[in-house]
């Protein structure tokens, strides 16, 4: 094992060297050595590199193998150490591996995607330096490391996400990202502030050791305790990084970028950054019911009511942006109710269906010549009959069919909420079993009304009329010439979808026993008896074929299937009940229309807060009370003190001899009085 930190460092900095050679010699920057074959040939061969020693990674951890050193000490105050390094654990080693996985599949499909735009070095640069990011991430061994992985994906995320900068949509929509995840970080910030004031170490191992302590420590001049706060604030970065209410509604904006970033960020990686954390931390998360059950209602909240937005969208990207939203409210309220590897079951399994279905939307928008809206679609079937099958696939997985991976990840997070003995357990378990519904309803809507149906696409000359309702315009549209039919997306495209969609069927059935019941996350992931979700889960679970059987007479089965039926029946056999309800209900469709007024109350409540906020700090504090009073107040004093004093300057020598014996009358008194 002597190599293995070696292979560690390998798997870590590949992404990097590949984002370095593309990005500095690629771009213009330092030259343009790397030509656009080059720059996806040497960033796939690279992330090629990570994800195979990944999957060796977890086949040594699978064989007992464990990691936790220290690669270079970056600073040292006092006896504390500020450390790079790296745990290997089952946590990470999963992650790892769904992470570059995941990502290869994203470099591969690029190549298509973004054959023609001019950005396309820049593009590869961006996606590998992601990459080494979010590895950063998930391999620290300690909070240093784990802050830089975090700030690092969300500066890259910002320059994904506004790749067409000559965009002001897209302008607008990183800097919101960015924006709203700063909100986020000062309260990891403070979180990670508190541990390492309180358990004097940055280090994971270190602080979990002293977890007890903490737990019996009150913040100072409150009730509040320590440990509470602390994970509070921790789990406010998850919120930011991971899109949960109120720190959400960035990532639907987050769809200005090209989709493949889609994919990335908001299926596999960035977004499931703060699952993963607070599962990394489940030995303090554990110690406090009150963090547990905030949450839990926040994951609740988000699994339900972002999920309801996905219903009436007609942007094919912001349909599957909404269903991750409401994906990522489930794994929280997995991590509410204790159940921290039913959480990381779900955020591997949503990776594969999730990324497939963006890769499949994206395959779609190619077919269609970059019109995204759904209005326009009908009948692509017989078009693209690879993009149709594969994205039946991700959401059938998606919506819990049984069988399928989605389903075994699902219905356990549903359980789980129901055997969570904590408060909020209750409204959560009813959010995620109505959520089964809603996640039914919008995405066999987008699929219906995308593949089957009648043709609403002009056959011909092509349409930019259609460019009207919300399309994703690119520079880079080579396919005028193939008229407005759609077509088929090359091999490089449907190659990762076919890959996708493999995981997306079987992952779920391979795994489930093993990670769940299996004890895979032993010692990497802590749950006390006290919180007995998983125990309670164990108990029911009698193998693939038996759960998945018996989930047939389920609740949630039979919501599935009325979301399914109640969408054929709305948009392909009678397409005037959607209209009907939208006439009927109108006041509760501009509120879904206006995404619950979130970002009205943020443009208009929030941002016109803080700038009055900053124009009384500017007026009253710099200029009136810097500025005036003390900079200025300071000269008028000066001034009139100068003014009183020049009255004394007579110019008469008897008059300034007078004012000397004063002076040393007065100093001989004082003199006299001190010495008695």
């Amino acid at each position: 094992m002597s190599n293995v930190p070696s292979l560690y460092l390998i798997i870590a900095l590949a992404p990097l060297a590949g984002a370095i050679l593309a990005g500095l010699f690629g771009t213009g920057f330092l030259g343009r050595q790397v030509s656009r074959r080059m720059s996806h040939v040497i960033t796939i061969a690279l992330v090629l590199v990570s994800t195979i020693g990944s999957v060796i990674v977890l086949m040594d951890v699978l064989a007992g193998a464990r990691f936790d050193g220290t690669v270079y000490t970056w600073s040292l105050i006092g006896q504390t150490k500020l450390e790079i390094g790296f745990l290997i654990d089952p946590l990470t080693a999963l992650m790892m591996v769904v992470v570059t996985s995941v990502s290869l599949m994203v470099h591969i499909y690029t190549i298509g995607y973004m054959a023609d735009d001019p950005g396309y070095q820049r593009f590869f640069a961006y996606i590998s330096l992601f990459t080494f990011s979010m590895l950063m991430l998930v391999m620290s061994n300690n909070m240093v490391q784990l802050f830089f992985g975090w700030e690092a994906v969300g500066l890259v995320s910002y320059l994904l996400i506004g790749f067409w900068y000559t965009r002001p949509t897209a302008i607008f929509a990183n800097m919101k990202a960015f924006l709203m995840n700063r909100v986020g970080d000062f309260g990891f910030v403070l979180g990670i502030g508190l541990l390492f004031a309180y358990a004097g170490t940055m280090h994971y191992g270190e602080v979990f050791k002293q977890a007890d302590q903490l737990a019996a420590m009150k913040l100072p001049g409150t009730d509040w305790m320590l440990l509470t706060v602390a994970c509070i604030c921790l789990f406010i970065g998850a919120m930011g990084k991971s899109a949960q209410v109120p720190l959400h509604s960035w990532l639907p904006d987050s769809m200005e970028g090209p989709t493949p970033i889609s994919a990335l960020i908001h299926a596999a990686t960035m977004v499931t950054a703060g699952i993963f954390m607070v599962a990394r931390f489940s030995p303090l998360f554990e110690l406090s019911n009150t963090a547990l059950s905030f949450v839990i209602v926040i994951g609740s909240i988000g699994a339900l009511f972002l999920g309801i937005l996905g219903i009436i969208q007609t942007d094919i990207k912001r349909v599957v942006a909404y269903s991750t939203l409401s994906q990522l409210g489930y794994m929280t309220v997995a991590l509410g109710a204790s159940a921290y590897s039913v959480a990381i079951f779900h955020l591997m399994t949503h990776a594969f269906f999730k990324a497939l279905l963006f890769l499949g939307a994206g395959s779609v928008i190619m077919g269609m010549h970059h019109d995204q809206d759904i209005r326009n679609m009908g009948g692509l079937r017989k078009y693209m009959p690879i993009t149709w099958l594969t994205f039946l696939i991700g959401t059938l997985s998606l919506v819990g069919t049984p069988f399928f991976s989605g389903f075994y990840s699902k219905e356990h997070i549903i359980e789980a909420a129901g055997a969570a003995h904590i408060w909020g357990a209750s409204f959560a378990h009813f959010a995620t079993l109505t959520g089964v519904f809603i996640t039914s309803l919008y995405s066999f809507r987008v699929y219906f009304l995308v593949f089957h149906g009648k043709e609403r696409f002009p056959i011909g000359g092509h349409d930019h009329a259609a460019h009207a309702h919300g399309v994703d315009d690119h520079s880079h549209d080579d396919h005028a010439h193939h008229g407005a039919t759609p077509h088929e997306s090359p091999w490089v495209v449907t190659l990762p979808l076919v890959l996708l969609a493999i995981p997306s069927v079987i992952i779920g059935a391979l795994v489930v026993d093993p990670l769940l019941f299996g004890g895979y996350f032993k010692g990497a992931i802590t749950v006390l008896p006290q919180h007995p979700a998983m125990a309670e889960l164990a108990e029911e679970w009698h193998g693939v074929v038996s759960y998945a059987v018996h989930a047939l007479t389920s609740v949630a089965f039979w919501l599935m299937i009325a979301g399914a039926v109640v969408a054929w029946y709305c948009y392909l056999i009678n397409p005037k009940v959607p209209a009907a309800i939208k006439h009927n209900l109108s006041f509760i469709n501009r509120v879904l229309e206006n995404k619950y007024y979130a970002d009205w109350f943020n443009e208009h409540v929030i941002s016109r807060g803080v700038l009055a906020l900053g124009n009384g700090l500017w007026k009253q504090g710099d200029r009136g009370l810097i500025d005036g009073l003390i900079v200025n107040g300071a000269a008028r004093t000066v001034g009139a003190l100068a003014a009183v004093t020049r009255r004394l300057q007579s110019g008469y020598i008897y008059h300034y001899a007078f004012a000397m014996i004063i002076g040393l009358m007065a100093l001989i008194t004082f003199f006299v009085l001190v010495h008695k």
